[in-house]
């Protein structure tokens, strides 16, 4: 049971530059001018925490420890080092605890409803911002109830991934030796002398959407496993395949659920309309991703007959069938070695 709850707090409103020490805009760096490193580079995005990159022009200010917020109010809380472009202010105090911070970024980020291309985030207009926050009866920031509340809640979710990841791991136990050595063979992804079936998937239309569910609907999208959000529509497709972006690069993604689709969007599964497994299916993303590269981009499309007739290396067995237990042992034993990593530090922090 939690101890502190947002109902049992006094709120107050604050000026957002009054709470902090150090506010700065960051500098430009066109994408040309920048070199591949190892310190995340924070630009204006809803995701990925902010990050856009990894640089390494030390020329570039660093910062640490530190929330930033986009030109459109999108805020995040940097925990270590990072560089930033332009379109970002830097909010720092150096006294707040990481939990501070994190209670502090989920307030600010209701101020994204309010900018956008037109009227964006700079330091002028945040000036003139408020935020509500917990406050003691003199007015003050209840700063204690801050980092007590988002403490409990980081206990509490570490409590509930380790109980996943040791139930998880339970399973991957299971698991036997993988073999030093095995055999590989050439197939084609499709067609009569295919080892899968290439099909389309049906189209659901934006006008045709309802909001609130928990359909998936994949594109497109190079990006988080082609996932634009959820539904409340009846699924059209049947999980346990692969999907693939025919309209640009050819990305590649593994769907577990039903799921909805947008145009564009081929499906790879089994003969006789079989289900692929979720580590067999990862296995095979990176066998086509590696056959497929670069290969395809909006000139040359991955159509559904190039899916068809493109031809990826796979392991077999004595009879030079596909290896499908090697498939699956293979990515549960990287999955075993991932969750042993996850266990040890949720250990260290509980």
């Amino acid at each position: 049971m939690f101890k502190y709850h947002l109902d049992d707090v006094e709120w107050g409103e604050f000026f957002v530059l009054e709470l902090f020490s150090f506010i700065e805009r960051g500098r430009r760096l066109k994408v040309e001018d920048r070199k591949y490193g190892e310190t995340p580079f924070i630009t204006a995005g809803e995701s990925d925490n902010g990050i856009g990159s990894f640089v390494g022009n030390k020329s570039q200010k660093s910062y640490n420890k530190a929330i930033t917020i986009d030109m459109f109010g999108n805020a995040f809380f940097q925990k270590s080092e990072f560089k930033c472009d332009d379109n970002i202010t830097v909010l720092q105090n150096g006294v707040f605890s990481d939990e501070i911070y994190l209670f502090l970024t989920s307030r600010l980020n209701v101020l994204s409803c309010k900018y956008s291309y037109g009227k964006q985030l700079r330091v002028n207009r945040l000036a003139r911002d408020k935020i509500m926050l917990p406050a003691y009866k003199d007015g003050h920031p209840n700063w204690h109830f801050m980092q007590e509340y988002i403490r409990e809640r980081k206990n509490k979710q570490r409590q509930e991934l380790k109980g996943y990841y040791e139930k998880r791991l339970l399973d991957l136990f299971l698991c036997p030796e993988m073999l030093t050595d095995v055999e590989w063979g050439e197939f084609f992804i499709g067609g009569v002398d295919g080892v899968f079936e290439v099909r389309g998937t049906i189209t659901t239309h934006p006008s045709k959407l309802n909001k609130n569910g928990l359909i998936p609907r994949i594109t497109c999208a190079a990006t988080n496993n082609g996932l634009e959000g959820f539904y409340d529509n009846l699924p059209t497709e049947k999980g346990g395949v692969l999907t693939v972006d025919s309209a640009t690069i050819g990305y590649v993604s593994y769907q577990g659920s039903d799921f909805i689709a947008t145009d564009h969007v081929e499906k790879i599964r089994g003969k006789d309309n079989r289900r692929i497994n979720k580590e067999v299916g990862l296995f095979l993303k990176t066998s086509i991703e590696n056959r497929s590269d670069s290969k395809y981009g909006y000139g040359y499309k991955f159509s559904q007959t190039r899916i068809k007739r493109q031809k990826i290396m796979l392991p077999i067995d004595k009879n030079g069938d596909p290896n499908w237990s090697y498939m699956e042992n293979f990515v549960k034993n990287i999955e075993q070695k991932q969750v042993d990593n996850v266990l040890k530090y949720l250990e260290e922090r509980m």
